[in-house]
């Protein structure tokens, strides 16, 4: 089984917040089921329901408006059913009948079971339901397997875990053979990436082709998501999923509106819902410029300069190298790989409950992401750096040293193994972003 973060702030819910309940939300094919289904092992009872193929099937939930007609329902089903002290009942994919998310207020007036729901495009449902449940749920968001998870599914303990995250708090550079470990191992993280098959599949058997596969039927599947979710606009919607890896490889790497479907004149307001939609289901992370970065950065975000990253950085090199896997090991500097650390970077904040920035600044340049750090009350800007020249960064030295930011951290990420402190930039490996916290 692989190790997933998410368990124990699910276990923690289940034993100490029965006062409301809890909603896993997030991409298809990212784990949700799998770890609930484990969580349920706990439990006497059991009882699993996917909505998906209830609503393609049977459609007993279909007309449930009421906890009375939802017990009926749960009865029929035959389960072994006790109290809530030992029954769990599941509801997968929820965001298919949007009338039992408000429905989900009286259950938990009537405690009779514990309840647990999750749903693969529940941002884009509860974005736009008549009725949500406020104060009687919580929401919880899970993401692709981050760097962390992926050494656990490798074999690291948490002592060696340990280890590093006290090397990283000290700012104690590694030796260079387990940088060059850590290196490699990165390195396999940016082929794999953190889809739960494709890393089962490239431990089990390192073969890269078969892990290829699972990434592209995840894309194109993503692809036929954003098509169902647009009947009107199919063409659109699926436009813009397709041109996020195009825009990546740009100069700027940021969205322009007239190149999704080669129209002039084309402005954010034509694919606002397009964008949200990519967003609010998990498939693409968003992120916002900041022309006047100060904390808290959500004041002066432009959504009209916008940067989306795939969710997953597997996904990307599939599309990128397909199934050459020398353009990551070989460091060609023939090869960019500029936009592969970004995402890779982009994906480990966004599990990291970040929201993702960036400056944007004509005269000054960019810098790659910006994070609020609410314990200094400060900006915290991160230059990511692919190649040798991980020193050059002048957007960034302007950044740090204009007063008025009040920067008291900037951070590069890059292949270098020194971790040093130079000019209020702190310089240390690609691989401890996952301490980034």
């Amino acid at each position: 089984m692989l190790r997933r973060k998410i368990e124990k702030q699910i276990k923690e819910h289940l034993e100490t917040q029965q006062d409301r309940i809890l909603i896993v939300e997030g991409a298809r094919q990212i784990g949700k089921t799998y770890i609930i289904r484990y969580i349920g092992k706990s439990y006497k009872n059991y009882v699993e329901i996917n909505l998906l193929d209830d609503f393609n099937g049977q459609k007993l939930f279909n007309n449930t408006r009421s906890v009375e007609d939802f017990y009926l329902q749960l009865g029929a089903l035959g389960k072994q059913l006790g109290d809530r002290s030992d029954t769990l009942v599941f509801l997968d994919e929820i965001q298919v009948y949007p009338h039992l998310l408000t429905l989900l207020k009286f259950l938990n007036q009537d405690p009779k079971y514990t309840y647990i729901c999750s749903g693969s495009l529940l941002g884009v449902t509860l974005a736009r339901a008549v009725s949500i449940p406020i104060g009687s749920t919580r929401t919880i968001r899970m993401y692709p397997l981050d760097f962390e998870e992926f050494l656990w599914a490798n074999g690291f303990s948490d002592e060696t875990i340990n280890t590093l995250h006290k090397k990283f708090d000290l700012l104690e550079t590694l030796d260079e053979g387990v940088h060059n470990r850590m290196m490699n191992l990165f390195k396999r993280y940016l082929l794999c990436g953190g889809m739960p098959a494709a890393v089962v599949e490239f431990i089990d058997s390192m073969n890269i082709t078969k892990v290829r596969d699972i990434q592209n039927t995840i894309y194109e599947y993503y692809g036929l998501d954003a098509v169902k979710y647009d009947k009107e606009n199919k063409l659109r919607s699926r436009s813009v999923y397709k041109y996020i890896p195009s825009a990546l490889e740009s100069k700027k790497k940021r969205i322009f509106f007239q190149d999704i479907e080669q129209r002039d004149g084309a402005r954010f307001a034509d694919y606002r819902d397009e964008f949200e939609y990519l967003i609010q289901a998990g498939i693409a992370l968003n992120v916002n410029a900041i022309s006047n970065p100060k904390f808290p950065l959500r004041e002066s975000q432009s959504k009209n300069l916008l940067k989306l990253y795939l969710n997953d950085v597997g996904i990307l090199t599939s599309l990128l190298y397909q199934n050459n896997i020398r353009a990551i090991f070989d460091d060609d500097t023939s090869i960019n790989l500029g936009t592969v650390y970004e995402s890779v970077v982009a994906q480990e904040l966004a599990a990291h409950s970040y929201s993702l920035n960036y400056y944007d600044n004509k005269k000054n340049g960019e810098v790659d992401f910006l994070i609020d750090d609410f314990n200094v009350l400060s900006v915290v800007p991160i230059e990511v750096k692919s190649g040798k020249d991980y020193s050059v960064h002048s957007a960034l030295s302007h950044f740090v040293g204009t007063p008025d930011y009040h920067i008291k951290k900037a951070i590069v990420l890059s292949n270098n193994r020194d971790i040093m402190v130079r000019d209020g930039i702190t310089y240390m490996p690609i691989y401890f972003s996952m301490f980034l916290l």
